[in-house]
C-alpha cells in the first residue's frame, strides 16, 4: 500500500492505531487523529506520528516532545511531506 492508497481507503486501516491516526489527520480529524495516537502509547511509530499531529496543531514545544520520545529528529518542513513520509515508513513496516 502507498501513502495515496491510504489516503483513499474508505475507512482507517485495521493494521495498527499509528495509521489509524495518519489516516484520521488526512481527512481533517485532528481529535480523532490524537485520539488514536495517544491509544498507542509507548510505540515509537504513535509517538512519531503524535509529534506530526502536534505541529499540525501549531505546538511546536509539545511536538518536540514527542518527536524525542520517537527518536526522531523535529521536522520543519512542509506537512503534507512529513505526512507522506510517515506513512511510506509506517506502510513498509
Amino acid at each position: 500500500m502507498s501513502p495515496d492508497d491510504l489516503r483513499g481507503l474508505a475507512e482507517p486501516p485495521p493494521e495498527g492505531k499509528a495509521l489509524q491516526a495518519l489516516w484520521w489527520a488526512a481527512r481533517g480529524e485532528w481529535h480523532r487523529a490524537h485520539e488514536c495516537a495517544q491509544q498507542d502509547e509507548g510505540g515509537p511509530a504513535a509517538d512519531w506520528v503524535h509529534a506530526y499531529l502536534h505541529r499540525v496543531e501549531g505546538d511546536p514545544a509539545n511536538a518536540r516532545y514527542w518527536y524525542a520520545r520517537a527518536g526522531k529528529t523535529p521536522a520543519t518542513g512542509d506537512l503534507d511531506a512529513e505526512w507522506a513520509s510517515i506513512a511510506r515508513e509506517l506502510l513498509a513496516g
